[in-house]
């Protein structure tokens, strides 16, 4: 099933990115920069995610953050190690937000394992442990995973929307703030023209794009604060515990 299959929106929209997806996959393929598991339909892991991850934690925006929300996919598994290592708890979502307690905890001073086996995603089932959003401490820097991104700070996912509703209900919960900055890894051949990427109001905008080259600022967007029920389809709601459960409690309000 395609990550999109039970996404909900303009269909013209939706398949406006759906074709951008294909053509930035196939641009890092093109590039020699695709990188085990491989790019298509995913998150794409790239050669240099190591440098961009250095090059993240180089900046005084990293330096500031104390805590770190971060994606599970492969290309941003060095930005957790690195925090880590630097002391920063991490909380990961769990792969599709599909456990009833969608985050992974990571405490830099409780490891099972050295930070570059806790942070992945079979190392954290050991080193963390699953906990509600209303456990999660308040976060300085959000790291999320793009398949695209422009230089305004407009970013292209793999069509899942978890990224978006993990922030959301981050945000609803009082942990994300207007202050929280949001940061992203990728390869140079992610970076697409300005205008391709249709921003709609509930996607996620990036404060920082670091590629293993360059460190990109972005112009500062409004947070959304809440979920987008009317783009929500009822397989994505009954697919994720959480919203199963806020969806029984609107239901009921």
């Amino acid at each position: 099933m395609a990550h999109d299959d039970d996404a909900g929106g303009d269909p013209k929209v939706l398949a406006a990115k759906a074709e951008l997806r294909e053509e930035t996959w196939a641009a890092i393929q093109e590039a020699g920069a695709a990188r085990f598991p491989g790019v298509k339909g995913r998150i794409p892991n790239f050669v240099g995610a190591e440098a961009a991850a250095e090059r993240l934690r180089s900046t005084e925006e990293w330096r500031r953050a104390q805590t770190v929300k971060s994606n599970p996919d492969s290309p941003q598994w060095p930005v957790r190690q690195r925090a880590l290592e630097d002391g920063k708890t991490v909380f990961m979502a769990v792969p599709r937000l599909a456990e009833a307690n969608p985050f992974f905890l990571l405490d830099p001073d409780d490891l099972a394992d050295s930070p570059r086996q806790a942070s992945s995603i079979k190392g954290a089932s050991r080193s963390a442990r699953t906990v509600a959003v209303e456990e999660l401490d308040p976060v300085d820097l959000v790291v999320t995973g793009c398949v695209a991104v422009d230089r305004s700070g407009a970013r292209l996912g793999k069509g899942g929307g978890f990224s978006d509703l993990e922030f959301a209900l981050a945000r609803a919960a009082g942990l994300i703030g207007d202050d929280t900055v949001v940061a992203t890894t990728v390869h140079e051949s992610q970076i697409v023209d300005l205008g391709r990427i249709v921003m709609t109001a509930h996607d996620i905008g990036l404060d920082l794009i670091v590629t293993p080259t360059e460190v990109i600022r972005c112009r500062r967007r409004s947070r959304q604060p809440v979920v987008d029920w009317d783009e929500l389809t009822p397989a994505k709601i009954e697919s994720i515990p959480l919203l199963s459960r806020l969806a029984a409690e609107r239901d009921g309000a």
